[in-house]
């Protein structure tokens, strides 16, 4: 498949209920999630942790086909960033969309002063965007994960030198 020429942008009030069906479609298929991903986004665009500039949509001819979150959260006093989720319309994955959403996120991350970024996701999907293993920085999710499973990215070289611990996720992740 070839890649899809989409716009990516910063969500609108009106994309919203578009992007939460968005959502719901992309993880429906997804056996390990527990296909709410739309309502967390809803709670964490009312929360001190929503980033707008890190809000993204993709669009192509008009319509959302895909989406990115970035959050911020912490681990001790050092800010980063939860990606979570990204999604795309199930007819338009393979086309380069998610890719897309993630690079561009990344470089407006960057510009916003944010030196990393974490993700609980697939070990082959994310390591090519320079992800690694966060246990292997000293850094370890709040909740029960495989370690290939739990990474993170050093949007600014060095940024994550000398931070350990636990990652402090916002109450709306609901991390029990």
């Amino acid at each position: 498949m070839g890649v899809l020429n989409c716009i990516i942008r910063r969500e609108e009030e009106r994309d919203y209920e578009e992007i939460s069906k968005v959502i719901e479609k992309a993880f429906k298929p997804i056996t390990f999630s527990d296909h709410k991903e739309q309502f967390l986004v809803e709670r964490i665009r009312k929360s001190a942790n929503f980033i707008p500039e890190l809000s993204l949509a993709a669009s192509y001819k008009g319509d959302v086909v895909g989406y990115i979150l970035f959050s911020e959260i912490k681990i001790g006093n050092t800010k980063a960033l939860a990606l979570a989720p990204v999604a795309v319309l199930p007819n338009y994955q393979q086309m380069g969309v998610g890719s897309m959403l993630i690079k561009i996120g990344h470089k407006e991350a960057k510009r916003l002063g944010y030196g990393a970024s974490f993700v609980v996701g697939h070990k082959k999907y994310y390591p090519k965007f320079g992800y690694k293993q966060a246990s292997d920085y000293g850094i370890f999710p709040p909740f029960e994960c495989q370690p290939e499973n739990f990474m993170c990215l050093e949007l600014e070289k060095g940024s994550l030198e000398g931070v350990k611990g636990v990652v402090e996720y916002p109450k709306e992740f609901e991390i029990k």
